[in-house]
């Protein structure tokens, strides 16, 4: 049951909602807002844990390749651990999706890297959750980089209006293609959630007539509004892809991505001296090695 009143959300199966849109336009605003209106427990995404973030923003094409990548395994493993036995307890609100991470890739990355990125995500991806409602968020251009300078975080501070542009404009892409769910659009160009109440009431209703008309139909007739089981996908078709991982493998998983960023530091600076065609030979062997290391510890044949 969805009730404003009690701010409570009363479901025969929890739902998953996720918030999506460019950066700055207000997703972890929204999913906190409706975590705290609707008792949900959160699912925020990590940026800071990226140690290539920084350098990425301030240097896109040397740094694209490592920071994709560590934001793909990262991603799996908050999402793959947290999402399954969320669910069993309660409605979960994340501010990400794992599908973007692709949408991402797409802009920064090409050729080899490219590929080498779509065959771990393929295979990661099978075994995430996906979501019963995206709420996709809309602003333009000024106002985003607007938010983005108020917020002030130090990686950001070298953000490119054109990246944020080819960002949004990938986003809707992204959108219009979407279908692992129903999507609810909302412009946030003059909406407020955060100082008008009515505004986040309003967003907070147009989110339970979606999960009811596009995602869930009413099955418990003793209740006002009911938010009954899906009719297609269940919790119990989901959980042969939901176990949960071992932690050594996790560990390992990192461990060896780790590894191939530091090698490809190497590489780099072989690449820059390339008069010693021995040394950069040998570190680019090294590199093949890490990453077929890499691809065995996730289970991706290459």
């Amino acid at each position: 049951m969805f009730h404003i009143a009690s701010k409570e959300i009363h479901l025969a199966r929890h739902a998953y909602i996720a918030v999506e849109g460019v950066i700055g336009v207000g997703k972890t605003t929204l999913a906190r807002l409706l975590c705290r209106d609707l008792n949900a427990e959160p699912l925020l995404e990590v940026f800071e844990e990226n140690p290539f973030l920084s350098n990425f923003y301030s240097d896109r094409a040397r740094y694209a390749f490592q920071t994709q990548i560590f934001f793909l395994l990262s991603r799996y493993r908050q999402q793959y651990n947290v999402i399954p036995q969320a669910l069993e307890r309660t409605l979960l609100i994340s501010d990400y999706t794992f599908t973007k991470d692709s949408l991402f890739a797409h802009l920064n990355l090409s050729g080899d890297e490219l590929t080498v990125y779509e065959k771990l995500h393929s295979a990661l991806a099978e075994k995430i959750p996906k979501p019963d409602l995206l709420v996709y968020l809309r602003a333009d251009l000024d106002t985003l980089m607007a938010r983005i300078a108020a917020r002030d975080r130090p990686y950001e501070r070298s953000m490119e209006r054109s990246y944020i542009e080819n960002l949004r404009l990938a986003y809707e892409g992204f959108v219009v293609a979407y279908s692992e769910c129903p999507v609810l659009a909302i412009d946030t160009e003059d909406l407020n959630i955060v100082q008008d109440l009515q505004a986040l009431a309003s967003v907070r209703e147009r989110i339970r007539a979606a999960l009811q008309d596009g995602t869930f139909q009413q099955t418990l007739p003793q209740m006002a509004v009911t938010l009954g089981e899906r009719e297609h996908t269940t919790l119990s078709d989901l959980q042969p892809l939901t176990e949960r991982i071992d932690e050594t493998h996790t560990r390992d998983m990192l461990d060896q991505f780790l590894a191939l960023m530091q090698t490809v530091g190497d590489l780099s600076s072989a690449v820059s001296n390339a008069d010693d065609q021995e040394t950069l030979t040998d570190v680019l062997y090294a590199c093949q090695d890490r990453l077929a290391r890499l691809a065995h510890t996730v289970g991706v044949d290459l």
